[in-house]
């Protein structure tokens, strides 16, 4: 993971209407867009970012690129990754919603091959509070500090920092896995990733009902994490009788026997207490729960060594 000051960025579909709306937005939160990629738009401008036709070019005349973040329609979101990928970028954040399971499988198998973290698709991005902000979120809501977010929800994220920067808890990194049937880096990868940076201190957990990765989520925790996680799942009062299209956590209960368990605001916040990780109720109460494990209230079971 590279997401700092130093950090070089370009922005794929910058012509498009999120692109054209948040590039400057980037841009002004910490001035590290170098260009922006629109076939058929190369030559021009947007508010200073010069615009190429394609990544090799826009490499040639601006040098090493750390970071893209993709905004082009859903079906052109694979061709657009692999430029990316084969210019030598190890680091994607895939804004885009919709783009097709079976483009984002192989994108997945490609990323892997190359060592690349691809962030989403459908996700709000990354920000680093008062060092980079790459994707929608608004900035307004985070302050720097010591507290990781990662969340499989989009503008939920943002109540979240901000009911955090309110109550005085600062974000180290606040990101969003994305919320397609198939997405790049996992809760566990993100986990991993937050563990071991020396800036957060504690993490906060965003999940809801749909698909079993607070589960696996939750498995994880209790074998490989040592720092305290806290948590909230989105959805607990919808009626579980009422599917909302994953049909993937649907066929995964049937198999394993559980019925309509996984998936469901129940069998996550089951799993996450089972791991000793505080959940919240609402998103309000996510600041006393971090005032409990940070003074040591609550502690999370221990881990292998």
């Amino acid at each position: 993971m590279n997401f700092t000051s130093e950090s070089k960025v370009l922005v794929q579909g910058i012509t498009e209407p999120l692109g054209s709306i948040y590039a400057p937005l980037m841009q002004t939160y910490s001035g590290q867009i170098l260009a922006g990629i629109s076939p058929g738009h190369g030559g021009q401008e947007l508010e200073g970012i010069p615009i190429f036709d394609l990544v090799e070019q826009a490499l040639f005349s601006v040098g090493t690129v750390d970071t893209s973040v993709i905004f082009v329609p859903p079906y052109q979101v694979l061709d657009a990754a692999l430029e990316a990928i084969a210019a030598g970028i190890r680091q994607l954040i895939v804004v885009t919603e919709g783009v097709p399971p079976m483009d984002m499988m192989r994108l997945c198998r490609i990323a892997e091959a190359s060592e690349t973290l691809v962030v989403g698709p459908n996700c709000p991005g990354i920000i680093v509070p008062g060092q980079i902000l790459l994707g929608t979120h608004p900035a307004e809501f985070y302050t720097p500090g010591k507290v990781g977010i990662v969340s499989r929800c989009g503008t939920l994220t943002y109540e979240v920092a901000r009911e955090l920067s309110q109550a005085g808890f600062g974000q180290s990194i606040a990101l969003g896995i994305g919320s397609d049937r198939v997405i790049g880096s996992t809760f566990q990868q993100w986990l991993q990733i937050l563990d071991e940076d020396e800036e957060t201190e504690v993490i906060v957990l965003v999940g809801k009902i749909g698909s079993d990765s607070e589960e696996v989520a939750a498995r994880y925790i209790i074998e490989a994490i040592d720092k305290p996680v806290v948590a909230y799942i989105a959805g607990g009062t919808l009626p579980q009788s009422q599917y909302t299209g994953h049909a993937g956590a649907v066929v995964s209960s049937q198999i394993a026997g559980l019925r309509d368990e996984v998936g469901t605001a129940k069998s996550k916040i089951a799993a996450l207490k089972q791991a000793k990780v505080p959940v919240a109720e609402r998103p309000s109460q996510l600041p006393d729960l971090l005032k409990q494990v940070l003074r040591g209230g609550t502690k999370s079971s221990p881990k292998k060594s």
